[in-house]
């Protein structure tokens, strides 16, 4: 959980250009704000970082579509061509773009209509769906405060779970409340007395 927010792997522009890509992929909130907190320290999830260790330790998936070139590679052309493509555009690098422009940017990539040399005939639209997209997204599930996000407990190690049928639960799992209701939330509440 102690990433640090910083490129190991990639140069300066490449981390920069991630740093944003990421941003618009995952919306978080913005540094500094009490969204960004929560009661165990920062709740925002260093995507990018996770994203460049990946490729600081060259870890594959095991496989790769295979008009994508190896994943270094990969993602050093898309990230060239990204900024290659809003210097065209709008003389700034990607990361200087405003939201907007970044967002229209990165649909054109996902439709498939972005065609500078930089790609060097990487197709954009495989790289936005089979490694940027997936990447990103798997870097930003990886991380507890994302499981906390979206009320995953974390792996049952080294206990395991227990009871497998559906709408069932072990007897540490807390219990979720139906709906709003007064009566729902006291229910849980009751039902969760006996987890730690």
């Amino acid at each position: 959980m102690a990433t640090p927010n910083a490129a190991r792997f990639l140069g300066p522009a490449q981390w920069r250009t991630l740093v944003a890509l990421c941003e618009c992929v995952i919306a978080q909130p913005p540094h500094g704000t009490p969204a960004a907190q929560d009661a165990n320290g920062p709740a925002r999830v260093p995507v990018a970082a996770l994203v460049d260790g990946k490729l600081l330790e060259n870890r594959g998936d095991g496989y790769r579509d295979s008009r994508l070139p190896p994943l270094r590679e990969a993602w050093s052309i898309g990230l060239a061509a990204l900024d290659a493509e809003s210097e065209r555009e709008a003389r700034v690098p990607f990361a200087d773009l405003d939201g907007a422009r970044r967002h229209a940017l990165i649909e054109r990539m996902q439709r498939g209509e972005l065609h500078s040399r930089a790609w060097q005939g990487m197709p954009c639209d495989v790289f936005f769906a089979k490694r940027a997209l997936h990447d990103i997204c798997a870097a930003f599930y990886s991380h507890p405060a994302a499981w906390s996000a979206i009320g995953f407990g974390g792996p049952a190690n080294p206990r395991g779970y227990v009871r497998l049928v559906a709408d069932r639960r072990d007897p540490w799992e807390g219990m979720e409340a139906s709906d709003e209701s007064d009566a729902a939330q006291d229910a849980a509440r009751r039902g969760n007395d006996h987890v730690r």
